[in-house]
């Protein structure tokens, strides 16, 4: 089942970034945060690149994108649902 969550740090205006989730309505989407440290940026050096995010943003923005992972698999479970085979589907 779904769960309501409320990330308040996390916005979406479609004049900003072509509408996808950002910080604090800044021009800083939460893919770039999530692919910083993905590639081994440290926060500590994410905030000297970026110096008008602070920690907790970052923070927030990978809580938001776990949760949105789990929002997915929840609809992929929902949409498969019934099916006994599920390898020969790609």
């Amino acid at each position: 089942m779904s769960t309501r969550q409320t990330f308040k740090g996390i916005t979406f205006k479609p004049d900003i970034m072509g509408g996808q989730a950002c910080i604090r309505g800044m021009r800083i989407p939460v893919s770039l945060i999530v692919n910083l440290v993905a590639n081994g940026m440290t926060r500590e050096e994410i905030i000297k690149e970026y110096p008008d995010l602070e920690l907790e943003d970052i923070k927030e923005a990978l809580q938001y994108a776990s949760w949105l992972t789990k929002e997915e698999l929840h609809a992929g479970t929902i949409r498969t649902k019934g099916r006994s085979d599920f390898s020969n589907h790609k």
